[in-house]
């Protein structure tokens, strides 16, 4: 990777997004690589991404395809393994399709603590060229709007639907351990919920009751 890469990533937002079609082009392809739960778990991210988009009068569409496409880099994952981590993945492809303001999402998304060494993968055993690159993106981008977005929306969603954070962070610590960044994490999230709930004038967990209460009840 480039050492250029950051400070290009710095103003991805104002730069290339898919339409709604062509993530959807995208992901398709993405499952006959790799299928698995990450891809109804992008799918339930991306609805879910929308609806609060919508409820705050942000962009619909550049959420939805954010969340849709947040995961992408798992396409090259088969029976879990990988030759690099996901997000590096997805950070490749997407430049390489032009969309530099995915690109920066398939990074973001996974540091809503921003620090390196917080994410909850594969990656904490990586070094060197990766580290230094992600560390650096940290270091120099900005989160806008969007970035929080599917941070958020990333704790809210398992493969089957929306849920409340706690559940979706307890599976993550189930499959993956508690680290010495998980109670600094958690706190990020539900910061992240708050800024939210204020931004839609609304508890958002309401925007999805009937989902929720299925999936705890039903």
């Amino acid at each position: 990777m480039s050492e250029e890469h950051p400070r290009i990533l710095a103003n991805a937002s104002k730069k290339k997004f898919p339409t709604r079609h062509e993530a959807e082009k995208l992901l398709i392809w993405a499952i006959e690589q790799n299928p698995g739960p990450w891809v109804e778990h992008s799918r339930v991210t991306g609805r879910a991404a929308e609806a609060i988009a919508l409820k705050c009068r942000l962009d619909g569409e550049r959420a939805y395809v954010s969340g849709l496409l947040h995961d992408i880099g798992y396409y090259s994952y088969r029976d879990g393994k990988g030759k690099r981590d996901h997000i590096f993945a997805g950070y490749d492809f997407m430049m390489k399709k032009g969309y530099d303001g995915i690109a920066k999402i398939c990074l973001s998304h996974s540091f809503a603590y921003q620090d390196a060494e917080a994410i909850a993968s594969s990656y904490v055993q990586c070094r060197g060229k990766d580290l230094a690159f992600i560390s650096a993106f940290l270091n120099e981008t900005e989160y806008d709007v969007y970035d929080n977005l599917i941070q958020l929306c990333d704790a809210l969603c398992l493969p089957h639907g929306v849920v409340i954070m706690e559940k979706r962070l307890m599976d993550v610590v189930m499959r993956k351990g508690f680290g010495k960044h998980t109670l600094v994490k958690w706190e990020a999230w539900f910061l992240l919920k708050d800024y939210f709930d204020e931004l839609c004038g609304v508890n958002i967990y309401r925007l999805f009751y009937d989902e929720i209460l299925a999936g705890v009840f039903g």
